[in-house]
């Protein structure tokens, strides 16, 4: 089997990791940040955040035309700092949390799947990631 190509998006956060942490893993932040465009929402969240443990993010178009399952299962999980998981594909995802003087830095770092190009996918993801950001800066003032 080739190996899949890794796509690495990344973001800083101007807020501490603990928070950071808490808004990325929680199924009531989670709901309201993970998505790449305001016509998306992720009306089901899921979590056990724990190696072995599995999660579920149900994305869907807000007019209903569109919708799928975002699961899989936990591989490493050290608090504040990586999660790592095994998608339902079989692509392997990391995200690393490193705590600055200013706040806190993401990187994700995930298997390209062959159906979109590279870069779509690396716009889709950095799209949530930004998005990630402006709710957990607006969630903690």
């Amino acid at each position: 089997m080739e190996t899949a190509k890794k796509i690495k998006v990344e973001t800083t956060v101007h807020i501490p990791v603990e928070k950071v942490w808490e808004y990325w893993t929680e199924p009531a932040h989670i709901k309201k940040w993970n998505n790449a465009s305001d016509e998306w929402h992720t009306p089901v969240a899921e979590n056990d955040l724990r190696a072995g443990g599995k999660f579920l993010s149900r994305m869907e178009a807000k007019d209903g035309s569109f919708g799928f399952d975002f699961s899989g299962i936990y591989d490493e999980v050290i608090l504040h700092e990586v999660i790592a998981y095994t998608l339902g594909d079989g692509r392997k995802v990391k995200i690393t949390f490193k705590g600055l003087e200013n706040g806190t830095e993401v990187i994700e770092t995930f298997d390209a799947e062959t159906s979109n190009p590279i870069e779509f996918q690396q716009q889709g993801w950095q799209a949530i990631l930004d998005n990630f950001k402006k709710y957990a800066e607006q969630a903690s003032i």
